[in-house]
């Protein structure tokens, strides 16, 4: 199957002082991608790069996406307009010097293998869209009903909250 946004870039193309340049999705390339991201809606979809080449095939790649999709509210199933605005940098290493690490670096630079010496940076906008995407989306102002939030009505937020091992506490004072 073909990718739904496809920009690949020969990393030979890369000066060495580093380039910068702008991939933008079509509107059906962003539908493509909304269908394989599972949201009603996405469009305006762009990503500024800023390239620079480092040593054995390596570049580091600094980007700045925005694009508008419409989700759907986990609370009341309404569709729901947003718009994401994120900043990244990877590293691309040649997929033949690429290795999984089994112990993961929070704070380290995420590596992205890339293969035929080309980098796709329309498939890597989508990857770093579908990290933006809020999984439990909510439509501003929309509130969990009182019922299934395990509050009575009008009860404030704050005698509500419970702290994490309060449920264990009271069963523990049930079985003494």
């Amino acid at each position: 199957m073909d990718a739904e946004f496809s920009r690949p870039l020969a990393v030979g193309r890369i000066p060495a002082r580093g380039m910068e340049t702008v991939v933008e999705a079509s509107d059906e390339e962003c539908r493509r991608l909304a269908r394989r991201f599972g949201i009603p809606g996405l469009r305006d979809l762009s990503c500024r790069y800023r390239l620079a080449p480092g040593q054995d095939g390596e570049v580091l790649a600094e980007g700045w996406l925005t694009a508008h999709v419409t989700q759907e509210c986990v609370v009341s199933l309404e569709a729901f307009e947003d718009v994401l605005a994120e900043s990244f940098t990877v590293r691309c290493i040649p997929a033949e010097r690429f290795r999984e690490d089994d112990e993961i670096d929070p704070f380290s630079i995420d590596e992205i293998p890339y293969d035929r010496d080309s980098i796709d940076l329309g498939e890597l906008a989508a990857e770093e869209l579908s990290l933006a995407l809020d999984p439990y989306p909510h439509k501003p102002g929309c509130a969990i009903p009182a019922e299934f939030a395990g509050k009575e009505e009008g009860e404030p937020e704050e005698t509500v909250r419970r702290q994490p091992f309060s449920a264990l506490a009271e069963l523990k004072k049930k079985q003494n």
